[in-house]
């Protein structure tokens, strides 16, 4: 595609060619070109639904994964919201702190799943369901026309069903209702928010002076010299989190694509480029989450892969489900050790740290980072599960310059899950297991360590 002009680019983009990418079936997961204007038509449904729920609820609990954590999560951050909370990890003591914050009298939960089978999602769900009482009132999901969830969603009777729209993929979904629920109840102005993300939209058709295609002509043309290590840089609100999974996800394919990068890392590496976030106000967040949509997506098509597929992710679920089952042994201490896979790195590497930790504690996680620093590579972290759901698509599928660090916490007592054969104790740990031993089988140098030995 080096040789595609913007402007037939822009236009092949827009006719869903999915020669532009791979040929495959890319065509089938555009729906996310036209989202915004669909949501507008659906805002005073999901205001209703909102104005319903004050007065009678204190806090919000959003229980998703991935593409459906990570928006909601920026949304929060970025309107500054008390009441939503967002949960995106199996870690037993987390879970429990949650249970003990919260008024099962007082809460809504708020399941958010687009295939509606998201293991974590569901022992969530489990969870929550029984600790609540089963109210169906207190319950409410966001899933695609369907899904198993939706299924149970409306067995049980909850308070509302919301449809997603199954063209669009989950990293993909900010500005459909996976996003457009909780900034609902958050109390952001949907019309408002909305006819901002238009204005993007229609300056993303533009064969010049469009804002998506520019962004994507330097990340692809980047990558292509070398520089493929991606700086985002920080504005309040976290939205490096949702960045991160869509560039990563997106990809991180075919031994190809672009590791996001923290912000505190020096940006003028050989390997690296950088790139701002244009969020001055909470409602241009919109327009932002839909350039890098639109910019990944010309990428993509410059990178030469598929960004709309993630071949990879599966593949550490069905590890867990294995580990789970007693299909896979527990992994042994074979591999390097800490300071040999440290001092084995190469300038073009980078540092992986992939911490199954309670996230309370993620900040004991530093004097590891600084250790992993002196080897001059870039150095990433990510919360387990979490990145299974972002950035572990490029860890397997993409270049391969990953040096891992798995580190694992004290779990402390088992927090049962009602109707399963295992509880969440037994769940972060299979995903632990799980990813180191697909990380093992592709050769990716990886060690694991206790938080203990290393903070």
């Amino acid at each position: 595609m080096a040789s595609l002009a913007p402007a037939e680019l822009v236009e092949r983009l827009w006719a869903r060619d999915s020669t532009l990418w791979t040929g495959r079936d890319e065509n089938r997961w555009l729906g996310w070109l036209d989202e915004p204007l669909r949501m507008r038509q659906r805002v005073a449904e999901l205001e209703e639904f909102a104005a319903g729920t004050v007065g009678q609820f204190d806090s919000v609990v959003l229980l998703g994964m991935g593409g459906s954590s990570l928006a909601p999560e920026v949304l929060r951050r970025t309107f500054e919201s008390e009441h939503l909370h967002v949960l995106d990890t199996t870690h037993p003591a987390a879970i429990r702190r949650a249970a003990d914050s919260l008024d099962p009298a007082r809460t809504l939960f708020l399941a958010s799943s687009k295939s509606g089978t998201t293991l974590e999602t569901r022992c969530h769900l489990d969870f929550f369901w029984h600790w609540a009482g089963g109210r169906a009132d207190a319950f409410a999901a966001i899933t695609d026309p369907g899904s198993e969830l939706e299924s149970l969603a409306r067995k049980r009777g909850f308070r509302a069903v919301f449809a997603g729209e199954p063209t669009i993929g989950g990293r993909y979904s900010a500005l459909s209702a996976f996003g457009m629920v909780p900034a609902a109840l958050i109390g952001v102005d949907l019309e408002r928010f909305l006819l901002r993300v238009e204005e993007m939209v229609e300056a993303c058709h533009l064969d010049q002076g469009n804002p998506g295609l520019e962004l994507g002509e330097r990340l692809g043309e980047g990558w292509k010299d070398g520089r493929d290590k991606l700086q985002i840089s920080p504005i309040p609100g976290g939205f490096g989190l949702w960045v991160e999974q869509l560039v990563a996800e997106s990809t991180g394919k075919q031994g190809k694509g672009l590791v996001p990068v923290p912000v505190d890392e020096p940006a003028d590496g050989f390997d690296r480029q950088s790139e701002e976030a244009r969020v001055t106000d909470p409602y241009e967040l919109g327009q932002e989450f839909y350039r890098w949509e639109f910019a990944t997506a010309v990428a993509g098509a410059l990178i030469g892969i598929n960004p709309f597929d993630q071949p990879n992710v599966q593949e550490a679920k069905d590890r867990t489900n294995k580990v789970l089952a007693g299909q896979d042994p527990p992994p042994d201490d074979d591999g390097p050790s800490l300071d040999e896979l440290l001092e084995a790195a190469s300038p073009r590497d980078y540092v992986c740290i992939q911490a199954f930790v309670d996230p309370a504690r993620e900040a004991e996680l530093e004097r590891l980072i600084d250790r992993a620093a002196l080897t001059g590579c870039v150095v990433t972290h990510g919360l387990g599960p979490r990145y299974l759901h972002s950035t572990g698509q490029l860890h397997k599928g993409g270049p391969p310059e990953g040096r891992f660090i798995q580190v694992l916490d004290e779990l402390g007592d088992e927090l049962a899950i009602p109707d399963r054969p295992f509880g969440f104790g037994k769940l972060i740990r299979a995903q632990a297991d799980g990813d180191l031993a697909s990380l093992r089988e592709r050769g990716r140098p990886i060690v694991r360590v206790n938080l203990e030995e290393v903070a």
